[in-house]
């Protein structure tokens, strides 16, 4: 893995930068608190994320609601870039607009999904998911104090920190697991000890049950045996009834049969009855009608009275509406002439041409007015005589035309008269000729309905027998039901214990099967406990003692490049630093500064060796971040920060530091400085 370019925005005190890092050694030079860490702390999140217990408020610059992180890298053959983003939403502060771009290929997921992806790229155990960024913190970049504290803590966990470091924590949860299982199987034995204690009962139970179902057996032979013969004596008597049901059934038919000619002979003594008294009543309404002339001439002549009547009418009324209109338009000319003769007789000067009109032109214009209205007077004289004339005819014809209607009216009335009197006439004719039908048909019913009582007197011997020996095969009907329950309930009963017989064998068989359990558990319980953790104990204890010889052989090899006066280091069982100074121990904290800084550093360095060699596959073997490694150092241990880096020998080194001194053991140099608040590199 090597770094290829940073870029940040709101993260911490910068507020939008971009940085390029070459292969090689490079060196971040600055004043204390110029920003330097906060470009290591991008990239690890940029990589991983927020890290469990970190907050967001860490990273987000101050007052800003948004940040962001682009990370660009190579692993092996493959350009990779890495996007994350910080939104502050209230007092909440979460990762958003997460992605990882592959050789141009895009992937947005959730934190899980693509921090497996990153793991995956740097080849990382995948068990490593869901842990914190141990390994990447003690092979690539681990805060200088970050490593003075696993010095200082606890060998117990300190022990437990570099299991998971290394990755073999695995046999501390082998022992865990161990316990749980255990305890997990005495339990179960327990239980399967409680679920076989009543085996002997069950196998009493079982014999019993057998017996019983043996008896039962023996019965239900019995009954069968019974249950055949009731079924010979039943089959004799149902041929019997089934003889004497054709007779009943005959008997029935005719008896049915008599009902329908009694209710049919009924129905013909119904409507000879309705017949006569029809008839009866049309004769008198005959009767009542008596006798009238009526001449068909008659209609016709009257119809042809009025139809010239009409036309005469609608001629009177054609002459008399034009009688109307012309009395009408002559008031409208007399309102005309008068008013133009008022108009002329008071006129002084034309309206048109504004001159003066003379007397005399008034005067033969008022004059032709006059004798104009004198005309149309004598012309509304006749015609108002013409109105009264055509008035008084249109009166007269009217009168004429309505007596002439009302004599046609009467005429048609004696004719309906007459029509229906003649339509009673032939239906009284038709009734009398249906009633002789209707007593002949009597006649042959009555005769019917005698000759079948004569058969159904025949049939009627039979009807006693007939319930007698119906009455003897309901009672064998119900005796054979009884023999079919008694069955029934016998074979219930055997199926019961037929029931129990298998539920008791399978239990029993369960038992016998949960014993062979029992035993193989027990030497389960017994191997775990007494074998398989002895040898899980054996493997870590040669695992963690090989790692620990190639451990303490590299952090002396550091340590004495850093520190070479009379002091040695190495490290005990639980990878604690022991120093010796002429065959005396020294505590840690009785060591100068630059001593200890050295000790943590040649810890570290010795650590990301072992790491490297024992997961040879991971990806970030040719990447090295040291943050603040010279803290304390004298001149004389800044001189041996140059062996140091060239024995490293990895690709890409990166250095935080304040030390002017090592701008000459590097290939490159990038200076921070920081102006207002706002940290930025300079050019």
């Amino acid at each position: 893995m090597l770094l290829k370019k940073l870029k940040i925005k709101n993260i911490r005190s910068y507020k939008d930068q971009e940085i390029e890092f070459p292969a090689g050694s490079t060196l971040l030079m600055g004043d204390i608190g110029s920003g330097k860490t906060s470009i290591l702390l991008a990239i690890e999140f940029a990589l991983f994320g927020l890290q469990p217990g970190q907050k967001g408020n860490s990273l987000l610059r101050c007052n800003e609601t948004e940040a962001g992180v682009y990370l660009e890298f190579e692993v092996g053959e493959d350009n990779v870039i890495i996007e994350r983003g910080i939104t502050k939403s209230g007092k909440s502060i979460s990762q958003t607009d997460i992605s990882i771009t592959v050789n141009k290929e895009r992937f947005e997921g959730s934190v899980t999904e693509i921090k497996n992806k990153i793991l995956s790229l740097l080849s990382y155990p995948q068990e490593f998911a869901k842990k914190t960024n141990d390994l990447y913190r003690y092979t690539v970049y681990t805060p200088q104090e970050e490593m003075k504290q696993i010095i200082m803590e606890s060998s117990e966990a300190r022990l437990n920190t570099l299991r998971h470091v290394f990755g073999i924590d695995k046999y501390k949860r082998i022992e865990e697991n161990i316990d749980i299982l255990t305890a997990r199987i005495r339990q179960e034995i327990r239980i399967k000890e409680a679920e076989i204690g009543n085996v002997e009962q069950k196998n009493l139970l079982l014999m019993e049950r057998k017996n019983s179902l043996l008896l039962q057996q023996d019965k239900i032979v019995q009954i069968e045996k019974e249950l055949i013969e009731f079924q010979k004596i039943k089959a004799e008597k149902q041929l019997e009834i089934e003889e004497l049901t054709k007779k009943m059934n005959e008997k029935n038919k005719l008896e049915n049969e008599k009902d329908k000619s009694e209710l049919t002979l009924e129905t013909k003594k119904d409507l000879l009855n309705s017949s006569q008294r029809e008839i009866k009543n049309l004769n008198e309404q005959i009767k009542n009608a008596g006798s009238f002339n009526f001449n068909e001439q008659d209609v016709e002549l009257t119809k042809n009275r009025i139809k010239p009547q009409e036309q005469i009418l609608k001629e009177l009324n054609d002459n008399y509406l034009h009688v109307l209109t012309l009395l009408h338009n002559s008031e409208g000319r007399i309102r005309d002439l008068k008013s133009i003769r008022d108009k002329i007789s008071s006129l002084d000067k034309c309206t048109a041409c504004l001159q003066v009109v003379n007397e005399e032109h008034k005067h033969n214009i008022v004059t032709k007015a006059n004798q104009e209205l004198l005309e149309i007077e004598k012309e509304n004289i006749e015609n108002l005589k013409n109105k009264e004339k055509f008035g008084k005819e249109i009166e007269q014809t009217k009168k004429l035309i309505d007596s002439l209607r009302q004599s046609l009216s009467q005429l048609e009335i004696l004719r309906v008269r007459l029509e229906s009197v003649k339509e009673k006439q032939m239906r009284a004719y038709q009734l009398e000729k249906q009633q002789t039908t209707i007593f002949s048909d009597i006649d042959m019913i009555k005769k019917h309905i005698e000759d079948m009582d004569l058969l159904i007197s025949e049939f009627s011997a039979y009807e006693k027998v007939y319930q007698e020996k119906n009455l003897d095969f309901k009672q064998i009907l119900m005796k054979e039901n009884s023999i079919i329950i008694k069955r029934a309930e016998t074979n219930k009963d055997i199926q019961f214990l037929q029931k129990q017989i298998f539920d008791l064998e399978n239990e029993i068989k369960h038992i016998q099967e949960i014993e062979k359990k029992l035993n193989h558990m027990r030497e389960l319980e017994f191997w775990l406990n007494n074998k398989f953790i002895e040898l899980v104990l054996y493997t870590e204890k040669n695992v963690m003692l090989k790692l620990r010889e190639e451990f303490s052989q590299l952090f002396s090899e550091w340590f004495s490049i850093l520190v070479p006066d009379s002091i040695n280091v190495r490290l005990d069982e639980s990878f604690s630093p022991i120093i010796q100074q002429n065959d005396y121990e020294l505590e840690y904290n009785y060591l100068s500064g630059g001593e200890r800084t050295a000790v943590a550093l040649a810890y570290r360095l010795a650590l990301n060796q072992v790491i490297n060699s024992l997961l040879s596959k991971i990806q970030t073997r040719d990447l090295v971040i040291l943050d603040e490694p010279t803290d304390g150092f004298s001149e004389s241990q800044l001189d041996k920060m140059r062996d140091v880096l060239n024995q490293l020998k990895v690709k890409q080194l990166i250095l935080v530091s304040h030390e002017q001194k090592i701008e000459g053991f590097v290939d490159n140099i990038l200076h921070f400085k920081k102006i207002d608040g706002i940290t930025e590199v300079e050019k």
